[in-house]
């Protein structure tokens, strides 16, 4: 009985080491800091995790202001269920998948502007040493959207 208590510790510490170590190797899995674009400021961290279904979602965690500007706390301008809600907590990408094709991109995404209020469908990049994240939200064509750079801390 107990060597059979032992190698079942054993098999379940081994399951546990495995799935934490896949969860680890997810490149886009973790926490990055936010780059506006137009400003070069950090405005918020972002916290992107892997869901049963396959495909990412990432909620903002910290936020801060321009300097000069205030710090705003509620999406006022969100749309739907998401109107009033805090920033922290807010979903703020959604629905991205790995590109098959290439491990490095993903796809068919939604991204939320809680500044302007307006969702927008989304792909990101990241390069090879999976510290930097090219995040764009574009309507329609991609031709036609912004794209951010988010830093992995």
């Amino acid at each position: 009985m107990t060597a059979y208590k032992g190698l079942l510790t054993g098999l379940v510490l081994s399951l546990i080491t495995s799935f934490g170590f896949a969860a680890e190797s997810d490149p886009l899995v973790g926490k990055w800091k936010t780059i506006d674009d137009r400003t070069g400021y950090s405005r918020a961290d972002v916290e992107i995790k892997k869901k049963p279904d396959g495909t990412y979602e990432g909620i903002i965690v910290e936020t801060r202001n321009i300097p000069g500007t205030e710090k705003m706390g509620i999406c006022s301008n969100c749309p739907g269920h998401l109107k009033g809600k805090p920033f922290i907590g807010l979903p703020f990408i959604w629905g991205f998948k790995e590109d098959k094709a290439n491990p490095l991109l993903y796809i068919d995404g939604k991204v939320l502007d809680p500044i302007g209020g307006r969702v927008y469908r989304g792909k990101a990049r990241l390069n090879a040493s999976g510290k930097r994240l090219t995040l764009r939200g574009y309507i329609g064509v991609s031709v036609i959207g912004r794209s951010v750079t988010w830093v992995k801390y």
